[in-house]
């Protein structure tokens, strides 16, 4: 497997790849890689010839430089991890910050018609430039046919689709299915973090989305909210940031349903110091 620091020595390798016809997918991570990853990874060699799987931990993307300084890099367990899905037809690419940012580490500023200042945006200060700054990067860096995203972090497939839209970047973008362990946690690289009893406290957030799922059949959005903050009030380990139901177009928080919209219900939750995000189709 072929692990590359240098952007320069990557495009040189994408570039005869692509003299030779073949496809490349693109999976962006920050490492920690777990099945999460593993299932997009196998989407994009199921359509590509080659996958470029970035392991960078981007800083512009932190409004918590705490949580950016806790943040697991387990480069090695990563490679070993990817090995056991492809040992020739996954190329990796783990800069240093200055490979990809030179000395000016500094975010963009993008616009993305208003997606930007919805759940995450109104929690996270300039998150959303950090991702719309790197992605941009890696996207110009590696030159992909197609990139792999996971619908966990909903929020952010709909700004890379904007993204790619608005900056004319020629990559086609696919969402994937959330992956969620057995007991209905959504993979994150965070879930490593937590302690034994929050771990075991966590599985509540899915199981009250889906709840929430099924009350939205016969309930307001409003009456669905009101429900899912009372049972987060009487749980002792679990702290709610918010849950909001929107439209899954424009993000938008509900105030009445429609018939012919689609909905989708976010939520994010503090487990002792770790912040866990999920979201359902609701329709």
């Amino acid at each position: 497997m072929k692990i590359f620091h240098n952007k320069t020595e990557l495009k040189k390798s994408i570039q005869a790849l692509k003299k030779n016809q073949k496809s490349i997918g693109f999976v962006p991570t920050m490492g920690a890689l777990h099945q999460g990853h593993a299932s997009l990874i196998e989407q994009g060699l199921a359509n590509d010839a080659i996958v470029v799987v970035s392991i960078f931990v981007n800083p512009t993307q932190f409004d918590n430089q705490e949580d950016l300084v806790k943040y697991p890099r387990t480069l090695d367990s990563d490679v070993a991890l990817l090995k056991t899905i492809s040992k020739d037809r996954i190329l990796v690419y783990a800069p240093t910050v200055e490979d990809v940012y030179g000395k000016d580490v500094v975010s963009m500023t993008f616009k993305f018609d208003g997606l930007e200042h919805e759940m995450e945006g109104r929690f996270r200060e300039g998150h959303f430039d950090g991702v719309g700054t790197i992605l941009k990067r890696l996207f110009e860096i590696i030159s992909p046919d197609r990139a792999y995203f996971g619908e966990k972090d909903y929020q952010q497939l709909m700004i890379v689709k904007k993204l790619v839209e608005k900056q004319n970047i020629p990559v086609e973008i696919i969402g994937c299915k959330i992956h969620r362990a057995k007991d209905g946690l959504a993979m994150s690289s965070r879930n490593v973090r937590l302690k034994p009893e929050y771990r075991t406290a966590a599985p509540f957030i899915y199981k009250t989305l889906k709840a929430a799922k099924e009350k939205f059949g016969t309930k307001s959005a409003n009456k669905v909210t009101e429900w899912v903050e009372s049972q987060f009030a009487d749980q002792e380990l679990l702290e709610l940031e918010y849950f909001i139901i929107a439209d899954a177009q424009t993000l938008k928080t509900v105030k009445r349903k429609h018939n012919k919209k689609i909905y989708r219900a976010f939520i994010a939750v503090y487990a002792d110091d770790i912040r866990l995000i999920d979201n359902i189709a609701l329709n």
